[in-house]
């Protein structure tokens, strides 16, 4: 076992809380524990809020301890009231064991459940929750938890002035009952979650300790925010995902990128498994020459090679680096599709007039021929990186870069894509 493991975790700022700390960094330098995070299928892919407990889950199991990874497929059909300020819809059946399987095949990229020594364990708590019945559950889960004791829960008591249904409130015993079959089935002692799961991680704490006479353990790790004070995950308003479906690897590389200068260096200790020694002598450099942005550039590398792959973390860097060039040509069709993925776009039909200035204007870039015209005259049109001055020109077979698309460019950085 790693013996200075706990120290690192609190070094990186990992550990927000932990009950009794020195019973359990005693048993995880003396033992390999197995240990679990629950991921509810809200979605049919995990986001970058999901990142820090994932990678906390791989950094246990590289120091010498069992992960077990918990998709929700029961819990997910009620859905954890947890500092939310609403009711969240409930999901059908069908549509959350689809979610489930889909988050089951993102966890094996982060976590190794083949590993000869200590393979990390999948389990789905729809396994146990969607079977059991309501009067076993009342005599043997809920006969242990008053309801003075589930309200003094900070996530109930948020919700208890807006309204909270007996669905939502019942939730936290969901989740202790999760932990309790878990160390039934695999033998675990110790529960993760966000700081925001603290209320339903004691409360599985102390099902162990009723039932079994078993002592657990719980920690937290800290919900994230950004130093401009906005919550992390979210860029523009949309989800950052894992799946590279919805959220692209250029995308998700360029939100690291564009961390903000007071966030890199943390962020380096919470999202790559770099050493502190290593870190700190990036920081160091990073805060000579902040403009180099060296701490950024090391942070998209990392996760988004954890994420994607080297392959894709390469695609996103020439994307990234043919759009500050403008050498739009050096691009194939794929990643003209990651890197414009957002921008307003046309589909060209076989009835339209190749004639630059027709395809403005049919294309809505611009409002009328005459800017059209103006807009070429004056230097301001791009094709595919490149300026196009003649009023005359007509879109030729060499243009459409493999055959799919056109990058018009009008100004420095007004961008549409032609679709063929």
């Amino acid at each position: 076992m790693q013996t200075d493991f706990l120290q690192e975790l609190k070094d990186r700022g990992l550990i927000y809380q932990v009950t009794d700390e020195s019973a359990l960094e005693k048993k995880l330098n003396e033992e390999s524990v197995k240990l679990y995070i629950g991921f509810d299928p809200t979605a049919d892919s995990l986001h970058i809020g999901h990142l820090l407990p994932i990678l906390t889950l791989r950094r246990f199991q590289k120091a010498g301890h069992v992960p077990i990874a918990l998709v929700g497929g029961g819990t997910g059909l009620i859905g954890d009231p947890s500092f939310k300020d609403a009711e969240r819809s409930l999901n059908s059946n069908e549509t959350v064991a689809s979610w489930s399987d889909s988050l089951r095949r993102q966890l094996e990229r982060f976590i190794d459940f083949y590993n000869d020594e200590n393979p990390a364990i999948i389990a789905n708590n729809h396994d146990w929750l969607g079977s059991i019945l309501l009067i076993d559950f009342l005599r043997d889960v809920g006969k242990n938890f008053t309801v003075n004791y589930m309200m003094s829960k900070e996530s109930v008591k948020r919700r208890i002035e807006t309204g909270i249904s007996y669905t939502e409130f019942a939730y936290q015993l969901l989740q202790a009952y999760d932990f309790l079959q878990l160390y039934d089935r695999e033998g675990c002692l110790l529960q993760l979650g966000g700081s925001d799961q603290w209320g339903n991680i004691t409360s599985g704490i102390e099902l162990l300790r009723r039932e079994r006479e078993i002592q657990g353990y719980g920690m937290t790790m800290p919900l994230i925010k950004k130093a401009d004070g906005t919550k992390f995950g979210k860029t523009e308003g949309n989800a950052v995902w894992l799946d590279a479906e919805k959220t692209t690897p250029y995308e998700y590389y360029q939100f690291w990128f564009n961390t903000d200068d007071r966030d890199a260096v943390q962020f380096l200790k919470y999202f790559t498994f770099l050493a502190l020694d290593e870190i700190a002598e990036i920081e160091k450099e990073f805060n000579e020459s902040p403009h180099e942005r060296l701490a950024q550039k090391v942070l998209a590398k990392e996760v988004t090679i954890l994420t994607h792959g080297e392959e894709a973390f390469e695609q996103a860097v020439k994307i990234s680096e043919a759009l500050f060039s403008g050498d739009i040509k050096s691009l194939n069709a794929k990643e003209i599709a990651q890197g414009f993925k957002d921008v307003p776009s046309y589909e060209v039909q076989a009835s339209d007039d190749n004639h630059l200035v027709e395809l403005l204007v049919t294309s809505g870039l611009v409002q009328s021929k005459r800017q059209a015209r103006e807009d070429i005259t004056n230097g301001a049109i791009y094709i595919n990186g490149e300026r196009q001055q003649d009023v005359n020109y007509e879109l030729v077979e060499t243009d459409k870069i493999e055959g799919q698309f056109t990058v018009l460019r009008r100004g420095k950085k007004n961008y549409f894509l032609l679709k063929f």
